[in-house]
């Protein structure tokens, strides 16, 4: 990891002599299993800067930094890993890797998608908000949209009976013009959740693309039932 780390510091415009020094002593200094789960590591101007919990710090000199001296810069962000010892710190990096990547989701989505994809590694258990989270952040960006049907499908292996996938799934389906099967998830999210208003209105939509009228009216007519 210090080796991809370096190349992404280099590209922030951070000498490349600072760079080592201050990896180098970074390493040197790490624990056995670091604290949390991770370090984020970022250029501050010139400065290699070291996030681990609410500590900030300069990696060469040591001197902490002030929370607004170490915004976040989308591309700079590198994780080090620790390795669990047992399925307890498993559990609890899990949860740490959770809450970095939500902390990250606004700018960083590069960094959150990795984050979340260490909290489906680490988990012992199915991670259901780690799914779910990583398949919004697939499909907003647009181009993804297959890799996020793969993550609900994944999702829905372990929680095959819960609404709030099914409709997700369906959404990233419509996003393909996958449309018949985006309409066989909406109406399995309704069957799971027969007062779930979105997922008639969608379908509402879906059949005024094929030129349903009734189920138009149909699904309309509950979304609004439902909506109030």
């Amino acid at each position: 990891m210090l080796l991809r780390t370096a190349f992404q510091l280099q590209s922030a415009r951070v000498s490349a002599r600072k760079i080592l020094r201050a990896l180098a002593k970074l390493k040197a200094e790490l624990p056995d299993e670091l604290p949390l789960s991770g370090i984020r590591i970022t250029s501050v101007g010139e400065t290699v800067a070291v996030r681990s919990g609410q500590a900030h710090w300069d990696a060469d000199s040591g001197q902490h930094l002030l929370d607004f001296e170490v915004a976040p810069i989308r591309g700079d962000v590198a994780f080090l890993d620790s390795v669990p010892r047992n399925q307890e710190s498993r559990e609890e990096q899990a949860e740490e890797w959770f809450a970095l990547a939500e902390q990250l989701t606004e700018t960083d989505a590069v960094g959150a998608e990795q984050a979340y994809r260490k909290v489906l590694e680490l988990s012992p258990a199915p991670h259901y908000d780690a799914y779910t989270n990583l398949g919004v952040l697939l499909c907003e960006a647009e181009t993804r949209c297959d890799e996020a049907l793969s993550i609900f499908d994944g999702a829905l292996q372990h929680f095959p009976d819960d609404a709030l996938l099914h409709f997700n799934r369906a959404v990233v389906l419509e996003e393909l013009k996958r449309y018949e099967a985006a309409e066989g998830a909406y109406l399995r999210c309704i069957e799971l959740d027969p007062t779930h208003a979105d997922a008639h209105f969608n379908l509402a939509r879906l059949s005024e693309i094929r030129g349903d009228k009734q189920g138009l009216v149909r699904h309309l007519s509950a979304y609004r039932r439902l909506a109030g």
